[in-house]
């Protein structure tokens, strides 16, 4: 069977064992110009085309991919679409990029930014609040932005899609204007920023 994980520790003794790891970062482009792994490229999920991705990458097609997000689950999306498409050899960081920080692998760090969760969370609490509001001070009916949206988060929840954060992952100030590519790093995959 085909392995679908790999923790940050075991990523780390492939990197220093000289092995060929191609690592496609699904996170917004924002998230991935404050941290990412140095051998990363950066593909947001929205935009990820795993057939495109396959046919541009060096080397054989049996190679694994090595997808990362921020913790996980957006990677294990991804990696969900390349099965989907016929790509078998795909595997998931474990723990993310937050798990591959503090595993101390080499990483290359920009301009902060806010996550993408954070953001979702942010924007739910200021909806439920405004709805709140609305409705004590405008009109009852009003209570209802803060029941569609706890409905949202439970959907969120269940199905693991959070529509909010497909829609902020789109927002302006999650763009990167300039693409700015970094040096290689072993030899393997250039670090780079794709705007969108």
């Amino acid at each position: 069977m085909t392995r679908t994980t790999v923790s940050a520790s075991e990523l780390s003794e492939l990197l220093r064992a000289g092995k060929r790891v191609d690592i496609i970062d699904v996170r917004t482009p924002m998230e991935f110009r404050e941290v990412h792994l140095e051998r990363a490229r950066n593909v947001p999920l929205d935009e990820l085309d795993p057939a495109k991705i396959m046919q541009s990458r060096g080397g054989s097609a049996d190679d694994p991919v090595y997808v990362i997000c921020r913790s996980g689950g957006r990677g294990q999306k991804a990696c969900d679409r390349f099965r989907q498409a016929g790509f078998a050899n795909v595997i998931n960081i474990e723990g993310g990029t937050m798990a591959c920080v503090a595993s101390g692998l080499p990483v290359v760090r920009g301009q902060k930014a806010m996550s993408l969760e954070r953001q979702v969370r942010i924007a739910a609490g200021t909806l439920v609040l405004a709805g709140v509001a609305l409705g004590w001070f405008v009109h009852p009916y009003l209570y209802g932005l803060s029941a569609f949206v706890g409905a949202g988060l439970v959907f969120a929840g269940i199905t693991d899609t959070c529509g909010m954060g497909l829609m902020l992952a789109k927002a302006p100030w999650n763009r990167v204007e300039e693409s700015k590519p970094a040096a290689p790093a072993g030899g393997c995959c250039v670090a780079k920023e794709v705007s969108i």
